[in-house]
């Protein structure tokens, strides 16, 4: 989806992973477009990596073809480095550089955590009237131990933003723990109310499936779960995203390297040493979603 208008010679196409919900979708463009607001001199598009439209390789298109930006920083709005960010989105970018050898592409780094990202959480949590209380914070599931530390670093970092003594990390699928897993522990543990934040852009099948597991563990233990919600398409987050661009194309952006495992040697995980970027766990699903696009923009 175009969400700005006109022609630039700057171009940033967002890349959200995709979602099945449609209010997620609508909230990854509601986002792209609050983004957009801030930089009317740059042409802001947002597309999806697969399960929704419009793909992200029909707005890179419509960028190039249509608005005639000559340089487009290609931007995930990922929270963490994980498959996507390090595979799905670099492989969009090869693409594009293949099929338009005239135009610049750079890459940006997913968010990450970093103190608009915690003010924003501390915000919400505020909101619910949870401040202060035992915190679960929920994120993505991954198969990369680079992007699950993430998750936990996020968590003890907004314990400390929200003045708690207590926080876990929990996980919507993949790796350990579940949320029913840690509020069990929680429960054991004599809490009576816990805060419970997903680490989350937008809403989708995701939240929606721990907060059914929240709902089922506080009425099994009559504990309270305070549900403080998700980032949702926040203005706080906007300056994130242009830190980010400005970063790629000073050709700096930011990497964590030293535990990834497509270089680090990881039990279980070595055949991802040195593998090329643009191979992802949704290879398939891109390429199908790419063909898709090809299909809607030249028939």
């Amino acid at each position: 989806m175009s969400t700005s208008t006109g022609h630039s010679a700057e171009g940033l196409l967002l890349v959200a992973h995709g979602t099945r919900s449609s209010a997620g979708t609508q909230e990854a463009l509601a986002f792209g477009a609050v983004v957009a607001a801030t930089r009317p001199d740059v042409a802001v598009a947002t597309g999806f990596l697969e399960l929704t439209d419009p793909p992200a390789s029909v707005m890179l298109e419509e960028l190039v073809a249509a608005r005639r930006c000559r340089r487009v920083t290609v931007q995930p709005l990922m929270l963490f480095s994980a498959g996507h960010g390090k595979n799905d989105v670099p492989r969009l970018l090869l693409d594009a550089r293949a099929r338009y050898p005239h135009v610049e592409f750079v890459l940006g780094s997913p968010l990450g955590v970093v103190p608009e990202m915690l003010s924003a959480a501390g915000n919400r949590i505020a909101a619910a009237g949870a401040g202060g209380l035992p915190l679960v914070v929920v994120a993505r599931g991954t198969s990369d131990p680079d992007a699950n530390s993430d998750a936990c670093k996020a968590a003890r970092l907004l314990a400390e933003w929200t003045c708690t003594s207590w926080v876990e990390v929990a996980f919507s699928g993949v790796t350990f723990p579940t949320v029913g897993e840690v509020l069990q522990r929680a429960a054991r543990l004599g809490h009576e109310r816990i805060a419970l934040f997903f680490w989350f852009l937008a809403t989708g099948r995701l939240i929606e499936r721990g907060r059914t597991e929240a709902a089922d563990f506080a009425r099994s233990s009559g504990v309270e779960v305070v549900d403080a919600g998700y980032f949702g398409p926040d203005p706080l987050l906007v300056p994130v995203v242009w830190q980010r661009q400005a970063e790629a194309t000073a050709g700096r952006p930011r990497v964590n390297c030293d535990v990834c495992a497509y270089r680090a040697e990881w039990p279980g995980l070595a055949h991802r040493v040195g593998q090329p970027r643009g191979i992802g766990h949704s290879e398939l699903a891109a390429s199908h979603h790419h063909r898709q696009g090809l299909a809607q923009t030249h028939g």
